[in-house]
């Protein structure tokens, strides 16, 4: 996709000829054979492209992260460190490196992290230069969803570029474009890089509860709501399964409650590694899945349930049950009642599992993608006793 035909590529062996005029050159890291990164040969580019990726990580990443970034800068690719990708192409091509160098006025090479399965899984670029410095970030639509959620994103930074957001630092749009047919979206690189910090008691709260209000709040009952009857109707246009005749089922008896809710806008998919504590402040970035007029504490919920099961899927089902049993505390900072945070919380649940049937993520071997496997049964137990 990036380099479309009549553009060749080869697997190169060591020990082969130089690139020649025409050839670009690319390292697949950690080799050829099990790649995750694809990043510019070059060293200056090849370094940053390997700092760059994988923010904010675990101390033992990033401490690896800059042995190979070190290695690299050292000239390690010419000494045989990971395998070779060669592009040959002829002058004036229409590849994704000249599209983005043309829509930001200076030569840029890209690098990309080859990700896991998801049905979200889209093509992000690191734009770099050949001294080494990120230009930028872009996203290309690989399907009918990823072009939604990009153009999704695109909306939701220009209405938070317009918000008076002051506890968070976002992306800004450099350019919103098509190349071959495919959504392009660029935003500038946030620092995160920047010296890092750990989260100051409350801080996370304050930021999350500042993106609630974008837009006000709206306080009212659950039951004839514009959030309950478009969550309605996104899962009535899910394939027909069991999982979906489950969900519609919990969401009527939930529908029934006269609870009032105050609703609010969200993220979308907060999490540790959508976001970066540094010196210049918290930056968040990932806005693809932000929205308005949702139950304030889904972001509080998100962040929490996503931290227990990301790296454990096998706990996902407890970790479900959990969200809802403690949901009072976990959304205590946010200002929720705790009579509203079990409905919040089953919500979120049933937001949830909504999500992963409209994209159809279990078909697309996500690890998690199938909610009956994790969140319904969390839902459906929590509906019992209520």
């Amino acid at each position: 996709m990036l380099w479309p035909s009549p553009v060749s590529l080869s697997l190169v062996s060591r020990g082969r000829a130089a690139a020649r005029a025409g050839e670009q050159e690319f390292i697949l890291l950690p080799s050829a054979g099990d790649p995750r990164l694809l990043v510019p040969a070059g060293r200056r580019a090849s370094a940053a492209a390997v700092r760059r990726y994988g923010e904010p990580g675990s101390f033992k990443a990033r401490a690896g992260k800059r042995m190979l970034a070190l290695a690299l800068l050292g000239g390690g690719a010419a000494m045989g460190l990971g395998g070779r990708l060669r592009v040959r192409s002829a002058p004036g091509a229409d590849t994704a490196e000249a599209y983005l160098s043309a829509v930001l006025r200076r030569d840029v090479m890209v690098s990309t992290h080859l990700g896991a399965a998801r049905a979200n899984r889209k093509l992000v670029l690191q734009v770099l230069t050949d001294r080494g410095e990120t230009a930028g970030f872009a996203k290309i639509s690989v399907s009918p969803l990823t072009r939604d959620l990009i153009r999704a994103e695109r909306t939701a930074l220009d209405i938070l570029a317009a918000a008076d957001i002051r506890r968070l630092t976002i992306p800004q749009v450099l350019h919103y474009g098509q190349w071959q047919g495919r959504e392009v979206l660029v935003m500038n690189a946030l620092p995160t890089w920047r010296q890092r910090r750990t989260l100051r008691p409350g801080q996370l709260a304050a930021a999350m509860s500042e993106l609630s209000a974008v837009g006000g709040h709206v306080r009212g009952p659950l039951a004839g709501s514009q959030y309950l009857a478009d969550l309605r109707s996104r899962l009535a246009n899910c394939p027909a399964s069991q999982d979906r005749q489950s969900l519609t089922a919990a969401l009527t008896k939930l529908a029934a409650s006269d609870t009032q809710l105050t609703f609010g806008a969200w993220h979308g998919d907060w999490t540790n590694w959508n976001m970066a504590c540094t010196c210049q402040g918290l930056l968040v970035w990932d806005w693809e899945r932000f929205g308005r007029a949702v139950p304030v504490g889904f972001d509080f919920l998100h962040y929490r349930l996503q931290a227990a099961v990301v790296s454990r899927p096998q706990v996902a089902p407890a970790a479900a049950v959990d969200c809802v049993r403690n949901a009072a505390s976990t959304l205590a900072p946010a200002g929720v009642p705790s009579s509203e945070a079990p409905l919040t919380a089953l919500l979120y649940l049933a937001e949830l599992s909504t999500r992963y049937l409209a994209d159809r993520q279990a078909e697309a071997g996500a690890r998690l993608g199938r909610p009956g496997f994790w969140l319904i049964p969390a839902i459906e137990e929590a509906v019992r006793s209520l």
